[in-house]
């Protein structure tokens, strides 16, 4: 394992079940990072539950133009749908440019 990695992984495995914020180097909504909290870490990949009690905001292949309430997305029938447990992100660890957690 490449030793930036390696030291990076150390790092996030002391913060899980906590929440954190990653950033990646990818764009569009996922450059916007992933907030959540962090469930696993590894030298391949981190796993956060974000949103927890929604679905995605607006995932990919989206037109975002349904309204969100609490109890998850409202579309033009009146229909709710969404996933009472969040949403897990899974991030390739070589894709993370940022990893941030409370200093407490």
């Amino acid at each position: 394992m490449v030793e930036h990695v390696k030291c990076l992984v150390d790092s996030m495995i002391r913060h899980i079940g906590q929440t954190v914020t990653i950033f990646t180097t990818s764009g569009g909504l996922s450059g916007n990072g992933f907030t959540g909290v962090l469930l696993s870490v590894d030298c391949n990949c981190v796993r956060l539950l974000a949103d927890i009690g929604a679905p995605p905001a607006c995932p990919v292949g989206s037109a975002c133009t349904d309204v969100m309430t609490p109890m998850g997305i409202e579309n033009d029938e009146g229909f709710f749908w969404g996933n009472p447990l969040g949403a897990v992100c899974v991030i390739p660890t070589c894709a993370i440019a940022v990893f941030t957690h409370s200093a407490i």
